[in-house]
């Protein structure tokens, strides 16, 4: 163990008020927090003091965040999930059905980070019989995000997601059970992450992951493993986040009459046109104006 009384340290897991942390000389330690208004998340960089006589470091300061995946906590405020992102990876799966608004709003979050996102839709092994590859993919490649169909059964492709990922710190994000630490599993080699089997009762996944932690890659740099939800919204307060975040829409926008046009009923809209050409998919543009709506309601009731 270093004797330094402080140093610098890298959060890779994150369990409640507990840290684990990666120090500069490659150590792993665990961590407590100084104070109750730290926040620290994975990803973060942070100055830790060594507590004497315990083995336990205390984190005293969070270093300046260059980005933060957030959504809103239960009373409305800025829960920050991850740090420091390089890439966000948005997971569906043949199983469980998918939610693609779900999928929708984590890349609206990627697009208001000016993050990188990659869209994995997972299982393609089950893709048999009345199970076939949902028209929703095509909406992602349409907006040129990069769409990878993997097999953490078989393996499919994830020498693909691996190139894409070397050397970064990622995220992976989806609903519960749609595979994204057996991914993570065969990505790192490693089985120590425990893998849940999908609810055949209700049809939706059991949380593997209760806690935020992060795994080194074998072709170097790191991937986020975060708990599954059933939900989830960005923290986003403006309409012009929201337009922002559907960037198929926000391209399209570009060549509307009007320079503050919502896209919704404003004549001579280049994103409606758009839409009657097919070059703007109907599901996403159905998907931007609900979150547009949802929008409207937050600020409608703060106000």
């Amino acid at each position: 163990m270093n004797d330094r009384n402080d140093a610098a340290g890298l959060v890779i897991g994150a369990f409640s008020r507990r840290m684990r942390l990666k120090l500069a000389d490659h150590s792993i330690v665990e961590a407590r927090i100084k104070g109750k208004k730290l926040r620290p998340v994975c990803g973060d960089r942070v100055s830790v003091d060594r507590i004497p006589d315990e083995t336990d470091w205390l984190i005293t300061k969070i270093h300046p965040r260059d980005n933060e995946l957030t959504r809103p906590d239960s009373r409305g405020r800025k829960e920050v999930l991850a740090a420091n992102l390089d890439c966000i990876i948005v997971m569906a799966a043949t199983e469980p059905k998918p939610d693609w608004f779900v999928v929708d709003r984590y890349l609206v979050a990627a697009e208001n980070m000016s993050t990188p996102a990659i869209v994995v839709f997972n299982k393609t092994d089950l893709l048999t019989g009345e199970n076939v590859l949902p028209t929703a993919i095509r909406d992602y490649s349409t907006a040129k995000y990069t769409v990878i169909k993997t097999s953490a059964q078989t393996g499919r492709n994830l020498d693909q997601l691996n190139k894409l990922i070397t050397g970064k710190t990622s995220i992976v994000v989806g609903q519960s059970g749609v595979g994204k630490s057996s991914v993570i599993n065969q990505l790192i080699d490693d089985g120590h992450q425990l893998t849940a089997t999908l609810s055949r009762k209700h049809g939706e996944g059991r949380h593997t992951t209760v806690v935020s932690i992060m795994l080194e890659l074998q072709v170097g740099g790191y991937v986020v493993d975060s708990p599954g939800v059933r939900d989830y919204a960005p923290a986003i307060v403006s309409e012009d986040e929201v337009i922002r975040g559907y960037r198929e829409i926000n391209e399209a926008g570009d060549e509307c009459r009007f320079g503050n046009c919502k896209h919704l009923r404003e004549p001579n809209c280049a994103v409606k046109q758009a839409l009657e050409y097919g070059t703007i998919s109907a599901r996403r543009y159905e998907s931007y104006k609900r979150l547009m709506s949802t929008i409207r309601d937050r600020n409608r009731n703060i106000h």
